[in-house]
């Protein structure tokens, strides 16, 4: 199971799903980086000083993020119109199981057709 960092626009249902899952995942609101617009170069920054991956939707940002450098602990993107936590929780899992040394990696977990 994976070890992550859930930036603060990832809802709390999805944080538990992944929990429920055994995904150990930290929130920016419960590591008290939250609301305070924190750049998200500053975000990924923190959770590569913590050794876990960021979980976002903010793909765009992210993905220019990692084409500046690979130099992170992983970055795990989703998309942000699935009204179904629990189904793109299990999504996410499939996709760390998938990836398991996800460092310097951006994964994509996309919406199924």
């Amino acid at each position: 199971m994976a070890d992550l960092y859930a930036d603060e626009d990832v809802p709390r249902p999805l944080v538990e799903h992944l929990r429920a899952l055994g995904h150990d995942v930290l929130t920016a609101l419960e590591d008290r980086q939250a609301n305070q617009s924190i750049p998200d170069s500053d975000v990924l920054a923190r959770a590569t000083s913590l050794g876990r991956p960021v979980l976002t939707h903010n793909r765009k940002d992210f993905k220019r993020l990692h084409a500046a450098t690979s130099a992170h602990a992983g970055i795990v993107s989703c998309t942000r119109d699935d009204a179904n936590p629990e189904a793109l929780a299990a999504r996410i899992d499939g996709a760390l199981a998938a990836n398991p040394d996800i460092a310097g990696q951006h994964i994509r977990v996309n919406k199924p057709a």
